[in-house]
């Protein structure tokens, strides 16, 4: 597919298109030389040199060591191959691009793009940041200087904000200070939370970093977050989790980065997905939306496929199927004097003892039903809770068009991401035009194309503030949906 004259490809798919594009998650790059002037602001002159120093341990556990060692040396530590080569370069345009808020404002058309919620580069990184005054500080720097370089462009614009949740209180305080007092709409979370194994920690704290384990923040936590999934619904704002697996398990290869990259998103939602759904949290929280972002779709087809097949044979009911104290062991002898006489002969003793261990049950009654925290009793109230759920996917992933399939009410909420400023958008100007292969290919309608492109992102952001967009290019085509009953 050739461009018109003087038009960019995605810039020649918009122009034939009847709604908007609202990407959910594009990226800009930090210029660390200006972002540190908002460090020192937040926590002072000294903070600033803090920062430098630590910096690369705490966030990167310093990269560079990985350069410097033998193969066997990373083998003996297992030294994951950490992220490389992962900007643009040969375009410099696009780069200057990801970096000037000016720049990519000035080229969103060409972009093809109406609207963009953003997501920082380098600050990424910074929830995981280990030392809690370190991590608070760069959180809260960035947070300002987003409220300070995108307001002129808030039209088209909106960044979001880092929220760290190490505890459920720095979340709500850096909620309250991010919504609350300067005025951003979106966040940014990480859905697993990096701890140390307290016994770990306690008798061998030396290695404690490396025996360390995922809370995802809707279960099994020491802590409890309902407070703070209660603010962001009391400041109407979607919690989006951005964050990977990669060094994680069998995402943890000392030689190939592509091997790391490669399923880490979706690993990572898939266990914070999980964890909201069982944990309850979406059943305790109804009208709160959650965006997981740059996994694609694929995985939460399968997650809700297995939790509803695991539901229908572990509920509180099915599961009683299964009671060991269930079993007629006085059958269970008749069938093998019957079938597997030779297996039994002179070990009569012995064959009645064994099987009477078989009814041996160690659970607690009440420890049972492992589905009691969704609340859900149907498959058609699973699908109602990830209903709220929100999927960013990247624009040249032919997946995405799994979540179109069966019936409109039975869709899952893709959602268009451009993921620019990355590795993996070679150029900007071709974003657009590559989701809409799916359409060109006879995989998506027109109508669930508008959905991908438009409605589902719009829906995860102004379904939960119906002024999210008030004053942006795309304000009156929200308010359409919203007028149609089309937000919720």
């Amino acid at each position: 597919m050739s461009a018109a004259i003087g038009l960019s490809p995605s810039e020649e798919i918009r122009s034939k298109l009847n709604h908007p594009v609202l990407d959910c998650d594009g990226h800009y790059i930090e210029f660390m030389p200006y972002y540190m002037d908002f460090v020192e602001e937040v926590g002072g002159l000294s903070m600033v040199e803090t920062f430098r120093q630590n910096r690369i341990g705490e966030i990167r556990l310093n990269p560079s060591a990985w350069h410097n060692m033998s193969r066997e040396q990373r083998q003996h530590q297992m030294r994951w191959r950490r992220p490389f080569y992962a900007l643009p370069t040969k375009l410099v345009h696009d780069r200057a691009t990801s970096m000037l808020p000016r720049l990519l404002y000035r080229r969103m058309d060409e972009l093809g793009i109406d609207f963009s919620v953003l997501y920082p580069t380098l600050g990424l990184d910074m929830l995981f940041i280990k030392n809690t005054e370190i991590r608070q500080v760069a959180c809260r720097a960035l947070n300002k200087m987003n409220s300070t370089v995108w307001a002129e462009f808030s039209d088209r614009m909106a960044p979001v904000a880092a929220i760290p949740t190490t505890t459920p209180a720095e979340g709500v305080a850096e909620l309250d200070f991010a919504i609350g007092e300067l005025g951003l709409k979106g966040i940014m979370i990480s859905g697993n939370v990096h701890r140390y194994i307290p016994q770990v920690e306690k008798e061998a704290p030396k290695w404690a970093r490396h025996a360390m384990w995922y809370d995802h923040m809707a279960m099994d936590s020491k802590y409890d977050y309902d407070p703070f999934w209660a603010k962001c619904v009391e400041h109407k704002v979607a919690p989006t989790s951005h964050a990977g697996h990669q060094g994680v398990g069998s995402m943890k290869s000392i030689s190939s980065y592509v091997y790391n990259h490669i399923g880490s998103f979706n690993h990572a939602n898939h266990a914070f997905c999980k964890a909201v759904f069982l944990g309850g949290v979406a059943k305790r929280f109804p009208t709160l939306k959650f965006g997981f972002l740059e996994g694609g779709v694929g995985w939460a087809v399968n997650l809700m496929a297995d939790i509803m097949e695991h539901w229908e044979k572990r509920n509180k009911n099915a599961i009683l199927n299964y009671d060991p104290k269930n079993l007629d062991t006085d059958a269970l002898a008749d069938f093998f004097r019957e079938f597997g006489k030779e297996m039994i002969v002179g070990k009569e003793d012995t064959f009645t003892a064994y099987l009477d261990s078989l009814r041996a049950d160690f659970e607690n009654p009440d420890e049972l039903d492992e589905f009691a925290g969704c609340g859900c009793e149907t498959r058609d109230e699973i699908r109602n809770q990830f209903s709220n759920f929100f999927f960013g996917c990247e624009a040249d992933d032919t997946i995405n068009a799994t979540a179109f399939q069966g019936q409109k009410d039975q869709h899952f909420n893709a959602m268009f991401s451009s993921d620019i400023s990355h590795w993996d958008v070679p150029d900007m100007r071709k974003c657009v035009s590559e989701a809409y292969e799916l359409v060109e290919g006879g995989h998506l309608s027109d109508e669930d194309f508008e959905d991908f492109m438009f409605n589902n992102p719009a829906r995860l952001h102004a379904g939960m503030n119906p002024d999210f967009f008030k004053g942006s290019r795309v304000e009156a085509e929200v308010e359409k949906l919203k007028l149609n009953g089309r937000l919720n």
